[in-house]
């Protein structure tokens, strides 16, 4: 009896060192948490000159860099996934693999850019100093390789010690949204997504959020750009409605006063029904992935179907390593052009050597 008495005591012993670490845990991340207010005017730098003309070809591009983290042998730990055959898939990491790797990837990711000769460059999922890409500045690092064009900054993840895995902690997190642009920027601001507010939740998903640019055109309208990333882990997917409906009264309110709109980003939704079970894979529909229909779309807007859609996706799962047999796959990067501009797009295939997602270009002429 004593030795059981004994045993008691040390595991009750336990479980109060743990409630306390739990709770000292839970309170760090409170004190640290906080939403950045809406409609905040961004700073930009090295802001160019030359005005857009109407009837004009102009090029741009988007790509998620996944923070330098996703070359083809990673896979995530919030990431699960389930095979055809029941297999359960969990991903592993927190944070990359080396600082060497962080590199590698934001090299590959700005030659490949370089290779493209964009007018304007939308960059989500991109660090400036964060403890799962080695504290490397791939923003600072983007800015130098492209030092011809004006940039701005949006911060949408500002995490405390995130100390999950505990094998392998995501750490501080300092990510955005970066926008490059070789014409002028007359404004450039931040609209806040709504977000989940769990208890939990709140501290790991991202402050969402979009940046809306202002460019004048030689004929008396502007050009909306927007720079999107919406909500992934989002069960039931109430946090992506509400983020769509606010998007939308944004872009429906500029194209009814006459000016050019075109939001490019990552949608984490498939971009067309089609889309969500056309590429060969042998795992299950991940529940993240969630459907972009033109119905959702303000009246005078369409998604920009790639010419090469059929053949090449723009992201992976990542509850595994690359495996392109494996893993399931869609579209789920893009661009949603107004009406009063003519688009094409393409979409540009890495194999996923630098990022779980492929980088989309777009073609536009302002009517």
């Amino acid at each position: 009896m004593k030795l059981l008495k004994k045993i008691g005591q040390i595991l009750l012993g336990l479980l109060a060192v743990l409630i306390v670490v739990v709770g000292g845990y839970y309170i760090y991340l409170a004190s640290h948490y906080y939403r950045i207010p809406d409609k905040q005017k961004q700073a930009i730098h090295n802001n160019q000159t030359a005005i857009l003309k109407a009837g004009k070809t102009y090029r741009a591009t988007t790509y998620n860099v996944g923070f330098g983290a996703y070359n083809q042998k990673f896979s995530f730990f919030m990431d699960s996934g389930e095979l055809k055959d029941g297999t359960k898939l969990r991903g592993t990491r927190g944070t990359a693999f080396s600082k060497k790797a962080v590199l590698a990837s934001t090299n590959g990711v700005i030659s490949t850019l370089k290779k493209q000769k964009a007018d304007f460059m939308l960059f989500q999922e991109i660090d400036t100093n964060s403890t799962r890409s080695y504290h490397v500045s791939q923003v600072k690092k983007v800015e130098q390789a492209f030092r011809g064009y004006g940039n701005t900054f949006a911060l949408n993840f500002h995490a405390a010690f995130i100390a999950l895995p505990l094998n392998n902690p995501h750490g501080t997190v300092r990510s955005g949204l970066l926008s490059l642009s070789k014409y002028r920027m007359a404004s450039a601001v931040r609209r806040k997504y709504p977000v989940s507010s769990g208890p939990i939740e709140k501290f790991v998903d991202l402050d969402r959020c979009f940046t809306v640019m202002r460019y004048r055109v030689d004929n008396g309208k502007d050009l909306i750009l927007i720079n999107s990333h919406m909500s992934a882990y989002d069960k039931g997917g109430k946090m992506r409605k509400a983020q769509m409906k606010l998007l939308s009264s944004v872009i429906e309110k500029e194209y009814q006063q006459g000016n050019y709109v075109i939001v490019g980003g990552d949608f984490n939704h498939a971009l067309g029904k089609d889309m969500l079970t056309h590429f060969q894979h042998e795992e299950k529909i991940p529940s993240w992935v969630s459907v972009l229909s033109e119905k959702m779309l303000p009246k005078g807007f369409s998604m920009v179907k790639a010419t090469n859609r059929e053949t090449v996706p723009t992201c992976r799962a990542t509850d595994m390593a690359y495996d392109p047999k494996v893993n399931y796959m869609t579209i789920c990067d893009g661009f949603i052009v107004s009406k009063n501009a003519e688009a094409k797009a393409f979409n540009i295939n890495t194999q996923f050597k630098y990022a779980d997602h492929n980088p989309v270009r777009l073609s536009f002429k302002l009517k």
